[in-house]
């Protein structure tokens, strides 16, 4: 998980055009403080990557809780920052505007740490199903639990609309499902745990009683 050195980070670039063809004035504050905050870690992380990605070992049995808040804002390279932070931009706008910036910067937080806990059990899950140890060090780092748990909500607020996976028509409301088996199947290296963590948590907000227990300790 070692980033690649001396070379121009062509992501990142493409990443700080397309913002600016959107323009910083019609990017909500919690989305653009997202997006910075995301830039400037991975131009100057806290710790290495193998020092703040999340995994049972490092996070339950070590302790380690600070990575629950440090694993998601760091990415493993620039394309991974690229994907993550495009994703956020659109999401982000949507959402914001729908839900108001206090009340979206409390998910982002809430979520940013629940999908890590939520990775965990699952990889422990898989550790007893599997009777296989290895599952235990599975460390992920990147904000993508995130942004499928932003997903579902863009899903629920929004519903009746087609996204296109894979040049395929699929109905939003199963959407991000078909894209958590693409991923996987694309790009087998991604943490396919950490995106059902995503879907799970954001789930638990529209369908569970997650969005009440929040609204609760606002209250």
């Amino acid at each position: 998980m070692q980033r690649r050195q001396g070379r121009v980070n062509a992501g990142l670039l493409l990443l700080l055009y397309q913002i600016s063809q959107v323009g910083l004035q019609n990017i909500p504050s919690v989305t653009l403080a997202v997006l910075v905050l995301n830039i400037f870690l991975f131009l100057n992380p806290v710790r290495p990557l193998h020092e703040v990605c999340i995994s049972v070992n490092e996070g339950f049995y070590k302790q380690n809780w600070q990575r629950l808040l440090l694993s998601p804002v760091h990415h493993a390279d620039d394309w991974h920052l690229y994907y993550n932070m495009i994703s956020m931009l659109w999401k982000g706008i949507m959402l914001e505007r729908k839900l108001k910036s206090v009340w979206f910067a409390y998910i982002i937080a809430v979520f940013s740490v629940l999908i890590g806990v939520v990775y965990m059990a699952l990889e422990f899950m898989l550790v007893k199903i599997l009777n296989d140890p290895s599952y235990e060090m599975n460390c992920a780092v990147g904000f993508s639990g995130v942004l499928f748990a932003l997903k579902v909500l863009n899903n629920h607020y929004n519903p009746g609309r087609v996204s296109s996976v894979l040049g395929l028509q699929i109905s939003s409301k199963y959407a991000c499902w078909v894209e958590l088996v693409a991923i996987h199947l694309i790009s087998p290296g991604t943490s396919f745990a950490g995106h059902l963590a995503g879907i799970l948590v954001g789930l638990m907000y529209t369908m569970g009683p997650l969005k009440k227990i929040m609204k609760a300790c606002a209250g």
